[in-house]
C-alpha cells in the first residue's frame, strides 16, 4: 500500500478511491468495483420484473442498482470483520479494498499461529451470516410484496451469499484459510495447509463453472447472471489460489537449512576507517562500523561505499553506512518463517544477526535469502 496517513477521504490513490479509515486502515474503492456493479445491474434488472410483478423499467433498474450497492455494503461489512479481528490480535493490516465482485483485506504480516489464521478468516463469514439473520428477521415486520420488502430480502440474500460462499474450503476464500489453519494445526506445517486449500480452490472454481453451465443447459431464469458471476468469480479464485501457492513457496523455509548457513561473517571496524580499506576488508563479510564511543554507526553499504571510494578513497567509512534499526536486527534463534516475514516487511538489503545476548553473529543479505528460497543457495 502506498497510501499515506495524510490522504483524506475522497482522495484517489493507486489502490482506488479512499472512502474512510478504520483503526488507521484505509478503506479503498477500486475502479473495477464500478465495472462489477454495472454488470450486476445489467444482469439482475430483468429478474426484478419476475420478483416484483408490475414493476416498470425504471423500478427494475433502481432495484437492481440498490442490489449492487447492498452487495457492496455486504462485502464491506464482511471485510471489516476481518480487519477488526486482525487488529485485535496485533496483526497489522495495510488496507481494505473493494473491487469487481469482492473485497480484500491486505495484512502486512501473515498470522504466526494457526489459531489466529482461523479467527481472522472466520470473522468475515460470521458478520455476513449475522447480518443475513437480522435482515431475515426484519422481513417479518415489513409488508410483503413491495419494493421495500424486496430490498430487505435482497440484503438478506446478499449477506447470506457472501457468508456462505466465503465458507467454501478453497483459497483465497475464508473457508480455504480456515482449512489451511486446520491442516496447519494438525501437521505443524503451514505449507501443508496451503497446498490442501489451494487444491480446494481448484475444486471451488470447477464447481462454479459446472453450476453456470448447468443453468445454461436448463434455461434457468438467472442463467446469464449466473454465468457472468461464476466465470468472473472462478477466475478470481484460480488467480488467488495460484498467488497463495507462489507466496507460500517464497515464505517457506527450506528443510535442514539454518540461519547461520546464510549469514556472512561479521567484521567490526572503526567508523573513521578509510572507506577504501573498509571496502577491501568487506569481501564476503558484513562490516559493522563502530564509533570511538563503542556505539555502532551502521552496516557498511557496499554500493554506497564503492561510489564514495571512487570519489574520495580516504573518506570515513561511516559516510557509507546503513543505519542499524530495530527492524533490521534478527535474532540468531528466530524461526525461519519469522526471518522471511521480517525481511519481506522491511525495506533493507542487509540485516544484522545477533545472538541471544545481543552480540553480532553475522549479516544476512536479502539476495542470499532470496537465492536460498528459490533453491539456488549460494556457496561461499
Amino acid at each position: 500500500m502506498n497510501t499515506t496517513s495524510r490522504s483524506r477521504r475522497g482522495t484517489v490513490t493507486d489502490g482506488g478511491l479512499l472512502l474512510f479509515r478504520v483503526g488507521g486502515v484505509p478503506v479503498l474503492l477500486a475502479p473495477s468495483w464500478w465495472i462489477g456493479s454495472l454488470l450486476i445491474v445489467v444482469l439482475y434488472s430483468p429478474l426484478v420484473g419476475r420478483l416484483l410483478p408490475g414493476a416498470g423499467p425504471g423500478v427494475s433498474w433502481a432495484l437492481a442498482a440498490a442490489f449492487a450497492v447492498l452487495l457492496g455494503l455486504s462485502v464491506l461489512a464482511h471485510e471489516l470483520g476481518h480487519v477488526l479481528v486482525a487488529i485485535r490480535l496485533g496483526i497489522p493490516v495495510r488496507r481494505l479494498r473493494l473491487f469487481l465482485l469482492g473485497g480484500l483485506s491486505e495484512v502486512a504480516r501473515s498470522p504466526e499461529k494457526p489459531k489466529h489464521e482461523g479467527l481472522v478468516a472466520a470473522a468475515g463469514p460470521l458478520v455476513s451470516v449475522l447480518l443475513a439473520v437480522f435482515c431475515g428477521l426484519l422481513l417479518v415486520a415489513v409488508p410483503p410484496g413491495g419494493a421495500v420488502w424486496l430490498l430487505v430480502a435482497q440484503c438478506a440474500v446478499a449477506n447470506l451469499a457472501v457468508g456462505v460462499f466465503n465458507l467454501l474450503p478453497g483459497l483465497p476464500l475464508d473457508g480455504g484459510r480456515m482449512l489451511r489453519a486446520g491442516v496447519w494445526s494438525l501437521t505443524g506445517r503451514r505449507a501443508s495447509g496451503t497446498r490442501a486449500a489451494v487444491f480446494g480452490g481448484g475444486l471451488v472454481a470447477l464447481g462454479l463453472l459446472v453450476w453456470a453451465l448447468w443453468g445454461l443447459a436448463e434455461g434457468s431464469d438467472d442463467r446469464w447472471l449466473r454465468l457472468g458471476v461464476c466465470v468472473v468469480t472462478a477466475w478470481f479464485v484460480v488467480t488467488g489460489a495460484t498467488g497463495e501457492m507462489a507466496a507460500e513457496q517464497r515464505r517457506s523455509w527450506p528443510t535442514g537449512l539454518a540461519l547461520g548457513d546464510l549469514t556472512r561473517p561479521v567484521l567490526q571496524l572503526p567508523a573513521e576507517s578509510p572507506v577504501e580499506s573498509a571496502l577491501s576488508a568487506s569481501a564476503g563479510r558484513g562490516v559493522v562500523l563502530v564509533r570511538a564511543d563503542g556505539v555502532a554507526a551502521g552496516l557498511l553499504d557496499e554500493s554506497a561505499a564503492e561510489q564514495l571510494a571512487a570519489e574520495s578513497p580516504r573518506a570515513p567509512a561511516e559516510l557509507a553506512a546503513e543505519p542499524i534499526r530495530a527492524e533490521t536486527v534478527l535474532l540468531e534463534s528466530e524461526t525461519g518463517d519469522a526471518v522471511i516475514e521480517r525481511v519481506a516487511e522491511v525495506a533493507a538489503w542487509q540485516f544484522l544477526v545477533v545472538d541471544d545476548e545481543g552480540r553480532p553473529a553475522g549479516v544476512l543479505h536479502r539476495d542470499d535469502l532470496r537465492a536460498a528460497l528459490s533453491g539456488n543457495r549460494r556457496t561461499r
